[in-house]
């Protein structure tokens, strides 16, 4: 059976605030796919973690999450895990303005995130260039049986997401 992808959403950072959220999510689709290019105006670190919470209604800050992450630039590879976190390790936000910093080039997979009779994984790799230059891949778990509809993305430290920062959310529709 073929998939289709289909553009749901896109939001571009305005460069004044680190909060991104998705808002009423159509549950027509099969998974999601979360694409971004990110970008942080933070001139004094190099790159940003952010942090997703996703829900149904509103989002879930509970201790409903876990990560489980590799890591590897080349010369070294780690890995580690956090269970009943408040969220999901996000991907990295570069600095625009520093001149080593690379952009960070992220898919995460929102795996049958309108089913509701099972927890939600979500997978995804990025690839960082500059700062903190390397090659993630993470799974994450939503400890709830609740649709997604809401996603939202928050920088780790109060800094902004520049405005070359796009975000777009495409379904995947069985063919």
């Amino acid at each position: 059976m073929a998939a289709t992808y289909e553009h749901v959403a896109s939001i571009t950072g305005t460069g004044s605030t680190g909060t991104i959220e998705f808002t009423s999510i159509p549950s027509t689709y099969t998974d999601l796919v979360l694409v971004s290019n990110c970008y942080s105006t933070d001139p004094y670190h190099g790159a940003l973690v952010s942090f997703i919470q996703v829900g149904n209604g509103s989002v879930d800050t509970g201790s409903n999450y876990s990560n489980t992450f590799l890591t590897g630039n080349g010369s070294s590879a780690s890995s580690s895990r956090y269970s009943s976190d408040t969220r999901l390790i996000g991907m990295y936000a570069s600095t625009a303005q520093s001149g080593n910093a690379g952009r960070s080039s992220c898919i995460m997979n929102f795996m049958n995130y309108s089913n509701t009779t099972t927890y939600k994984t979500v997978l995804w790799r990025e690839n960082i260039n500059g700062d903190g230059a390397g090659v993630y891949a993470q799974v994450g778990l939503w400890r709830s049986t609740s649709a997604i509809n809401r996603i939202k993305i928050v920088l780790n430290i109060g800094e902004s997401f520049d405005s070359s920062t796009v975000f777009s959310i495409y379904g995947i529709k069985a063919a």
